[in-house]
């Protein structure tokens, strides 16, 4: 068996099992949201070698599209990649509690349903969590404006602190390799590079299947000379 399919696999038995990566409350995850700030100025991902740069690759699933008009995060799940290889244990997933109906489309698009996210933490508590996971990695996520409003919103509301990661779009690599060639959705891109998605427009699913998507791409990327994040905007720019 290919084994990305194997890891999608595992993590799905491993959620069908009660998997999560919340382990109660931890004071010494506090300390990484207060300290994210300081930690981050000390480091410049621009000029570390795109291989080499640890990220946390993540989605959301929320109740819309517009977080200042009352949409709201629903989940979040997140993978880490390592020296180019997606690790299979160094996965977040949580629900975020939520106290009103959802759309049925939201429903139909996700499966959750009023219940699900109403017995899970609250924002704040899942917030302290993924920053606790993800510490000053850079971030990838696939359209990550939507991604990027939501977390700016929800940061600020749930912990009175401003969204400091960067957030990189996994959909800048086709732009730059293929020249898109109508890879423009997370569906375009895991077709064209034969990725599996066990349960699309599941939080963690997605991250992983975005996460292989990255992989793939920043080999490619350095086919065509781009080796780091600074490359990759110059080119990027360069094209606009």
């Amino acid at each position: 068996m290919n084994p990305f399919v194997q890891f999608v696999k595992d993590l799905s038995d491993r959620l069908g099992s009660g998997f999560s990566s919340l382990n109660g409350n931890d004071p010494g995850k506090v300390a990484y949201v207060r300290n994210l700030e300081r930690e981050m100025k000390n480091r410049d991902p621009m000029d570390v070698p795109l291989e080499e740069l640890p990220v946390v690759v993540f989605d959301l699933e929320t109740t819309g599209f517009f977080p200042y008009k009352g949409d709201s995060i629903l989940s979040i799940g997140a993978v880490k990649v390592r020296g180019g290889v997606v690790s299979p244990e160094d996965t977040f997933y949580s629900l975020v509690h939520h106290d009103k109906e959802l759309s049925q489309e939201i429903k139909d698009l996700t499966g959750l349903k009023e219940e699900d996210v109403a017995k899970a933490p609250p924002l704040r508590d899942v917030l302290k969590d993924f920053y606790s996971f993800v510490k000053n990695d850079v971030l990838v996520a696939h359209h990550a404006h939507h991604e990027k409003q939501f977390m700016s919103h929800a940061t600020w509301l749930a912990l009175r602190k401003s969204f400091q990661h960067r957030i990189v779009d996994s959909a800048f690599i086709p732009k730059v390799t293929h020249e898109n060639k109508g890879m423009l959705s997370l569906d375009d891109c895991c077709d064209y590079y034969q990725i599996p998605i066990q349960q699309r427009h599941h939080a963690l699913y997605d991250a992983v299947a975005t996460a292989e998507l990255w992989v793939k791409g920043v080999k490619e990327l350095q086919e065509v000379e781009v080796h780091t994040l600074g490359e990759l905007y110059t080119k990027i720019a360069t094209m606009s």
